[in-house]
């Protein structure tokens, strides 16, 4: 019971209404029997009416009637008696509304404070000072309201941290070829670099890259704020591999690098959208021959797991180090620093716009590596049909 109250604000008011009510009783009883005689002798006196207790023998010489004196006394005592009770009363009232209002300051507070606070931290996080927090105290819902409220603050501060960091990433990212265009052209302008078909063709490739990595951006944009309209449909999973092999495999020759799948016989058709899990298949497929060494190989293979569909993208390549899967999804992440967008190291976020597409696609997406140099592992399922 008691565990009870302190978890529900609303049953503590309940209380506190109702204690204050029992107060209020108590100091009317206190109070009344104090006042009420002290109120009639005070009425009792400005009549000119004997207080009680006092003698009455002085009645006769006033010269007053047996009959006359009782009946004025009767109605005199009524009027004495109801204004007597009425003093006594607003002394009981007087005294409650005194302690009700100290105990009513005491609840309101423990109430109010709180929330004082975190209008406090509210408008100081609102100035942007994203580590305000607000000291979690009790157990009811204003320390849930608490709680949530640090937890928001947390996240806007995680936030607005991968803001600048995205920010820092992409300046890089742009820099890149864009001072080697700029190198080009002033070495053309200068006369130190030839006017023919190499240089141009540098100043494409650089031009181009710059061009896929605004897509990519633009891209990561868009699934990030989920501006896009999935076409969910039954789909076979060896069309959607299919294609993505096909789409790499001059890039996969390049390299000297060979695409296998390997898919089951009784593998079946999974809910998604065509185009989106495509995407999540070359990204994955693509990151893996960036990252595989010539003479190496990469395979897709497909199982099924209860009512989902895993699929798989295994390389021989580079590997990834435990301290680094945590952080494979992360946008412009690289596991091997050294590598560069021209080195083969893509954009940075391949990886992170095929975790988003997955999970938009109720799916989980996680990568295994036993460590540098033995290869690493993609793996995302989806929900099969039927």
């Amino acid at each position: 019971m008691i565990d009870y109250i302190r978890h529900h604000l609303g049953v503590k008011l309940l209380l506190s209404y109702i204690a204050i009510l029992i107060v209020i009783v108590i100091v009317m009883v206190i109070v009344i029997p104090f006042s009420a005689p002290y109120a009639y002798n005070h009425y009792m006196m400005e009549t000119g009416t004997q207080p009680a207790g006092t003698s009455m023998m002085g009645q006769g010489a006033m010269g007053l009637g047996r009959g006359q004196g009782q009946g004025l006394g009767q109605g005199q005592g009524l009027a004495n008696f109801r204004n007597s009770m009425f003093e006594a009363l607003s002394y009981a009232i007087l005294a409650a509304a005194i302690v009700v209002a100290l105990i009513s300051l005491f609840f309101s507070r423990s109430v109010v404070a709180p929330l004082r606070k975190m209008t406090f931290a509210s408008q100081r996080i609102a100035r942007g000072k994203y580590d305000e927090r607000v000291r979690v105290s009790g157990e009811d819902e204003l320390a849930e309201l608490s709680g949530s409220f640090n937890q928001m603050a947390e996240q806007l501060e995680q936030v607005e941290s991968m803001r600048r960091q995205l920010l820092g990433d992409v300046s890089h990212e742009l820099r890149t070829p864009l001072t080697a265009i700029k190198g080009y052209m002033e070495g053309l302008m200068d006369g130190v670099i030839p006017a023919d078909i190499e240089t141009f063709h540098q100043i494409h490739t650089e031009a181009d890259r710059l061009s896929r990595l605004v897509d990519d951006l633009q891209e990561l944009s868009r699934v990030e704020s989920k501006a896009y309209v999935l076409d969910l449909q039954s789909i076979d999973v060896s069309l959607l591999v299919e294609t993505a092999i096909k789409r790499l495999a001059i890039q996969a020759r390049e390299k000297q690098i060979e695409l296998h799948s390997n898919l089951s016989l009784e593998l079946p058709n999974i809910y998604a959208d065509t185009d989106r899990i495509t995407q999540v298949l070359t990204n994955l497929i693509g990151n893996a021959i960036g990252y595989t060494p010539a003479g190496g190989s990469v395979t897709v293979s497909g199982s099924k797991k209860g009512d989902k569909v895993q699929i798989a993208v295994t390389d021989t390549g580079i590997g990834i180090s435990p301290e680094h899967l945590q952080h494979v999804f992360d946008r412009f992440y690289r596991v091997d620093k050294s590598r560069s967008r021209q080195a083969g190291g893509g954009s940075g976020i391949g990886l992170t716009i095929a975790k988003h597409l997955v999970e938009a696609h109720g799916g989980e997406i996680s990568v295994e590596s036993s460590g540098e140099g033995q290869g690493s592992t993609f793996i995302f399922t989806l929900q099969a049909v039927g």
